[in-house]
């Protein structure tokens, strides 16, 4: 198994597979690779039994094998997080200078979707929506934003959020609704964690609502 995870390809694919189940070439679009590569590197995955597969009539589906894999993958980035000192100027690097001010907690997001005070922007591609979402949440995948800016309220506040802590769709998000005068803010972290929370999820295409007695008890589920 750490043989299979050795490459930071087989890795990235992990880290997809976590927000949801994907076709190859869905997987090969996202990690910009050869529909050739990436089946390489899920053959490799599926044979240490770390992914599983089914075949939908042309489409070959991927998932991971269960919640122990992304959990394993999830303690290698504590360890790095850990245990690498340049690590915090490599993330800055990636995804740009963090502003606390402009960061989302659980409970307030919780709060304001309870009380419909604010637009909460998913903005994951379309598949990973489909396979789970925060409820309330609208699927704005990152490379229509321009296209679909028309259709984002100016006069209200704008959540998003994305992949995890280093995914770059939301900050990116975040500083080009900024640059055009409407106040957008981020979710810490993103919907994985929301998910191993024990937060409210949501599937499918129908946005769904936040349950009224629904809280965070500061618990992320590992």
């Amino acid at each position: 198994m750490a043989k299979a995870m050795s490459t930071g390809r087989r890795i990235e694919i992990i880290d997809l597979l976590a927000q949801g189940e994907r076709s190859v070439d869905a997987l090969a679009a996202e990690i910009g690779q050869s529909l050739a590569n990436t089946s390489h590197h899920l053959r490799s995955l599926a044979q240490a039994g770390l992914v599983l597969s089914r075949r939908e009539g042309t489409y070959v589906y991927y998932r991971l094998a269960s919640v122990e894999v992304e959990e394993l993958w999830l303690a290698l980035r504590r360890t790095a997080e850990a245990r690498l000192a340049d690590l915090p100027r490599l993330i800055t690097a990636y995804v740009g200078p963090s502003d606390d001010s402009q960061v989302v907690e659980y409970a307030e997001l919780l709060n304001q979707l309870q009380h419909g005070s604010i637009t909460l922007l998913d903005v994951r591609p379309e598949a990973e929506y489909r396979a789970g979402h925060i409820p309330g949440a609208r699927s704005l995948p990152y490379r229509e934003l321009s296209e679909e800016l028309h259709d984002i309220p100016s006069d209200g506040e704008i959540v998003a959020y994305c992949r995890g802590p280093y995914c770059v769709f939301a900050p990116d998000v975040v500083r080009f609704l900024r640059s055009r005068g409407i106040l957008a803010k981020r979710l810490r972290d993103g919907f994985p964690e929301w998910r191993r929370a024990g937060l409210p999820v949501a599937f499918g295409v129908e946005a769904g609502m936040i349950p009224s007695d629904a809280e965070h008890t500061g618990k992320v589920q590992s």
